[in-house]
């Protein structure tokens, strides 16, 4: 499985630097979709299992064919609809959703090449469902993914076993959005639901209006308190004290004076969204540097490519860079003068600079 794991973030990888250089739907099939089914362990060159072109009638219509279609003993186990990379999926699962009823295949699959999507016949035997149990973007990739996507390699592959998991996997990723969207943007329903358990008086118009900032502020909360605990996990390992920090947010609710947004230098860094993994990027600085820099005096400023970290709200005294891209993340230490000299290192999660404490420090004790 590490192995597999490996191999996939090299193949994302390997996306991310041809992307820009891909322009057809063609050259999408032979660098990116045909390196992923051949990384799961079918033979893309054998049409016996991986048959191009496999012909899918649909109705009075005859030679209909979709792109490729993984086969099991000469029956089509997985249909795969593919689109140019620079197109987006909104608008083709109509041509895939009419190739499944024609066939006995039992998962559908379309993708420009970093993004995937995956379907199955819930709601009705035969017949593909509207919305894809599975979605992943190979430049995002999470672990979470990849245990998903190990399920579809040849050596493990068993239909019943993902059939039975896809409901559960389908409807825990309508949760997590839905969860997600009213943590950024709490709607009126959400609040009205939260406000019937905690509060017992007349749920009146201006009662959920005050409610709102209350629950959005709650919210919020919850997240700092898992941020905390991660931490004090981390710092547990590493024989430091507990400590307790708040994460600011991005509209300074819950922010002390001197962790409040940076304003804006421009008015084009007014379309920048800082997320929670800056913030919990800047959190971890506060850690690794307590016992060199006081909490008070350690600021970030989020800008379109990078998270900055620095001292006393100076320029001239920024620590480290934090680049969170596609397929890569990592950060720059200012320790040296110029770009092709500072350090680099890459990370998965903001918990693993911890690993980097010593480096981090020592770039930070010459602004210090």
């Amino acid at each position: 499985m590490e192995q597999f794991t490996e191999q996939l973030k090299s193949l994302a990888k390997r996306s991310g630097t041809l992307r820009d250089s891909i322009t057809t739907e063609e050259a999408t099939k032979t660098a990116i979709v045909m390196p992923f089914f051949q990384l799961l362990g079918y033979d893309v060159f054998n049409p016996l299992e991986f048959c191009p072109e496999f012909t899918a009638d649909v109705g009075i219509k005859k030679g209909e064919k979709v792109d490729y279609a993984i086969l099991v003993d000469g029956e089509p186990i997985i249909l795969i609809e593919c689109k140019s990379i620079n197109e987006k999926l909104t608008k083709h699962d109509s041509q895939l959703f009419r190739y499944f009823g024609t066939t006995s295949a039992k998962f559908g699959i379309l993708t420009n090449g970093v993004e995937y999507k995956f379907f199955t016949d819930l709601e009705e035997s035969n017949k593909m469902d509207a919305t894809p149990f599975f979605i992943f973007n190979i430049l995002e990739l999470r672990d979470s993914h990849v245990q998903e996507i190990a399920k579809f390699r040849k050596e493990t592959f068993d239909v019943d076993n993902i059939a039975s998991a896809a409901s559960e996997l389908k409807y825990l990723n309508a949760l997590k959005l839905y969860l997600s969207e009213q943590f950024e943007d709490p709607g009126d329903d959400f609040i009205r639901f939260l406000v019937n358990k905690i509060y017992d008086g007349v749920k009146t118009k201006n009662t959920i209006d005050k409610f709102t900032p209350i629950i959005s502020k709650g919210l919020k909360q919850i997240v700092n308190e898992k941020v905390n605990d991660k931490l004090n996990a981390a710092l547990k390992s590493t024989g430091d004290s507990k400590i307790n920090i708040t994460l600011p947010d991005p509209k300074g609710e819950l922010a002390s004076d001197n962790e409040k947004i940076i304003e804006k230098e421009n008015d084009e860094t007014n379309a920048i969204n800082t997320t929670l993994e800056e913030l919990e990027t800047y959190s971890v600085a506060k850690v690794i540097l307590k016992d060199l820099i006081s909490p008070n005096r350690l600021f970030y400023r989020d800008n379109r490519s990078y998270f900055n970290i620095l001292i006393d709200d100076s320029i001239r005294k920024w620590i480290l860079r934090v680049y969170f891209n596609e397929n890569r993340n990592y950060i720059v230490l200012n320790n040296a003068s110029n770009d092709k000299e500072r350090t680099m290192i890459d990370f998965q999660q903001p918990i693993d600079l911890i690993d980097f404490r010593e480096q981090i420090i020592e770039t930070a004790r010459q602004y210090a």
